[in-house]
């Protein structure tokens, strides 16, 4: 769809052109959007890297969700996994250039859900 706006010249000029569907616009939201996948990333924005920090910086947020949004996340290379050879073996979960790319979009809608979304508000199911 394209919005024409009429310029004080009289001219119609274009003022964003958006298409009403965009494939990968839909993969983003859909990834991004899917559920505690957000509040994962954001996590890791804030610099959680290691599973239990995930679980325990994220309320109500069950393990085994975290096992499967996290290996969303690396097959989408958002997320790398880092095998640390210790005893006991550590992992680690680190945002790689794009995951930390999101970071402008976590802002965004941080500071329109500050705007937008009424106080008391929670998730729910």
């Amino acid at each position: 769809m394209t919005t024409y706006i009429q310029g004080m010249n009289g001219n119609t000029e274009t003022q964003r052109e958006r298409t009403v569907f965009n494939d990968k616009y839909h993969h983003a939201v859909e990834l991004i959007g899917r559920r505690w996948t957000g509040a994962i990333i954001r996590a890791m924005l804030n610099g959680a890297k290691h599973f239990s920090e995930l679980t325990n910086t994220i309320p109500g947020l069950s393990d085994r969700l975290v096992s499967v949004r996290l290996k969303e996340l690396e097959a989408e290379g958002i997320v790398e996994r880092v095998v640390i050879p210790d005893k006991p073996v550590r992992i680690e979960y680190l945002l790689t250039q794009k995951g930390k790319a999101l970071d402008s979009v976590v802002e965004a809608v941080d500071s329109w859900a500050e705007n937008w979304v009424p106080n008391g508000s929670s998730h729910t199911d």
